[in-house]
C-alpha cells in the first residue's frame, strides 16, 4: 500500500456507477439548501443503498480489491483471535460468536477451523454484513475451507433481537463508520460541509489551520453492542490512537484517508462509491462509550502484543512443522502483523466485558489501558 496523488482511471462502467451516486448526493445537497455535513457525504459514499462502496457489488478486499486486511495476510491472525475466543467461550460454558463485517469470509473460516481443533466450537457463528456480494463470497469461502462447519454459520442483516452469550468481534469495523469533519476556528469546532463544485464536490471553505474528525455515532453504536450481548465480550481490532495522540497539535490534517486499488490518498470527495474512506479510531472515545453503557474494560494493547499473548509463536512453529517449505512466507506474514513499522503498533486491540469477569489472556504480556 502506498500513498500517492496519482490514481488509476476507473473503467467506464465504474465511472457510470459513481456518476449515479454523485447525482444522488447532489440531490441531497440541493434539498438541504446547498450543502450537507461531511458525515452525510461519507455515509452516502459508503452505504447508500445499491450504490455505496460497502453495499454495491465490486470486490474490495484482497489483491483484486482496494486493500488487504490482517485475516487476508495470514491465517495466524485469525487463529490467535480464535484462541482468545476459546478462552471466553470456556469461561461462559459455551456460547456464540458474532462477527461484524466478515469481509471475504476467510477470518470466519480460519477461526472456525481453529476452534474446532481446540474442541471449543461456538454453538453458532453469526455474521452481520450489509453487502449481498460479500455474503455470497463469505459462503463460498466457508464452503471451500470448512464445508462440514457451514451448518453452524448464520447470516444476519441486523443485530440479533435476542441478546447472545459469547463474543462479538469486529476487525476493522470502527474505521469505516462515517465521521464528522471539523476545523478549529478561534478555538471552536466548525463542522465541515460539502457543497457542489462544478461536476464534483468540495468542502465549504473555513478559516482555520487544524482539521480533524470525531465519530458522533459511536455512543449509539456501543449501546447497540451492549444491548446485543447478554453476557460475554466485545473484541475490536483497528488502526488508531489514544485520544491524546489522536489530537496531537502537530496532527493538523486529521487522520482521514482513502483506499483505491491499493493506493492511499487524501481526497474523499472524488469517485464516490468507488473508493474506501476511513478515519483512524479514537480508542479513548471507544473505551468511554463502552463504560457509559455498562461494559467494563477488559484490556487494551497493540496488535503485536495481543497476538503474542495468544500464542502467535506457537502457531507459527506448528505451521512450520506442517509445511516447512513455507518458512519464508510465514515469517513475512508475522513481520507484517507484528512489526511496529507495519501493523504491529499501528493497530490496537480493545476488549470490553459484560456480565463476565476474567483476566484476558490477550492482554497478559503488555496491557496498555493506562494510556486511555
Amino acid at each position: 500500500m502506498r500513498f500517492t496523488d496519482t490514481l488509476p482511471t476507473p473503467s467506464a462502467e465504474a465511472l457510470a456507477h459513481s456518476a449515479q451516486l454523485a447525482e444522488r448526493i447532489r440531490i441531497a445537497i440541493i434539498a438541504n439548501g446547498g450543502s450537507i455535513p461531511f458525515r452525510e457525504f461519507m455515509r452516502m459514499a459508503l452505504y447508500e443503498p445499491g450504490l455505496g462502496y460497502y453495499v454495491a457489488g465490486s470486490r474490495k478486499i484482497g489483491k483484486d480489491g482496494d486493500f488487504i486486511t490482517a485475516p487476508e495476510i495470514s491465517p495466524l491472525f485469525s487463529q490467535c483471535l480464535a484462541n482468545q475466543c476459546a478462552q471466553v467461550l470456556t469461561e461462559l460454558g459455551g456460547g456464540d460468536v458474532l462477527e461484524l463485517g466478515a469481509g471475504s469470509g476467510i477470518m470466519a473460516a480460519d477461526m472456525l477451523a481453529r476452534l474446532e481443533a481446540l474442541h471449543c466450537l461456538p454453538e453458532r457463528y453469526l455474521i452481520l454484513d450489509l453487502s449481498p456480494e460479500l455474503r455470497d463470497r463469505q459462503r463460498q469461502t466457508l464452503q471451500r475451507h470448512v464445508p462440514h462447519l457451514l451448518a453452524r454459520v448464520e447470516w444476519l442483516e441486523r443485530l440479533p433481537e435476542t441478546p447472545l452469550r459469547g463474543v462479538i468481534v469486529g476487525n476493522e469495523v470502527l474505521d469505516a463508520m462515517p465521521v464528522e469533519l471539523f476545523t478549529l476556528v478561534d478555538g471552536d469546532r466548525v463542522i465541515r460541509q460539502v457543497e457542489i463544485q462544478g461536476d464534483g464536490f468540495d468542502l465549504v471553505p473555513v478559516e482555520g489551520h487544524y482539521t480533524s474528525e470525531f465519530n458522533p455515532n459511536l455512543p449509539g453504536w456501543m449501546r447497540s453492542m451492549a444491548d446485543s450481548l447478554a453476557a460475554g465480550v466485545l473484541l475490536l481490532i483497528d488502526y488508531g490512537y489514544e485520544q491524546a495522540d489522536y489530537y496531537r497539535p502537530d496532527r493538523t490534517q486529521g487522520t482521514l484517508i482513502c483506499h483505491y486499488q491499493h493506493r492511499v490518498h487524501d481526497n474523499p470527495l472524488i469517485y464516490p462509491g468507488l473508493q474506501d474512506i476511513t478515519a483512524s479510531v479514537d480508542f479513548t472515545a471507544v473505551a468511554h462509550a463502552g463504560l457509559d453503557v455498562g461494559f467494563t474494560l477488559g484490556g487494551y494493547t497493540t496488535q503485536a502484543a495481543f497476538l503474542a499473548s495468544n500464542a502467535l509463536e506457537t502457531l507459527f512453529i506448528d505451521a512450520l512443522q506442517t509445511n516447512p517449505a513455507d518458512q519464508y512466507k510465514l515469517a513475512q506474514q508475522i513481520r507484517t502483523l507484528s512489526l511496529p513499522s507495519e501493523m504491529g503498533e499501528r493497530f490496537k486491540v480493545i476488549g470490553l466485558n459484560k456480565g463476565v469477569a476474567f483476566t484476558w489472556q490477550g492482554f497478559a504480556l503488555a496491557s496498555q489501558q493506562h494510556r486511555l
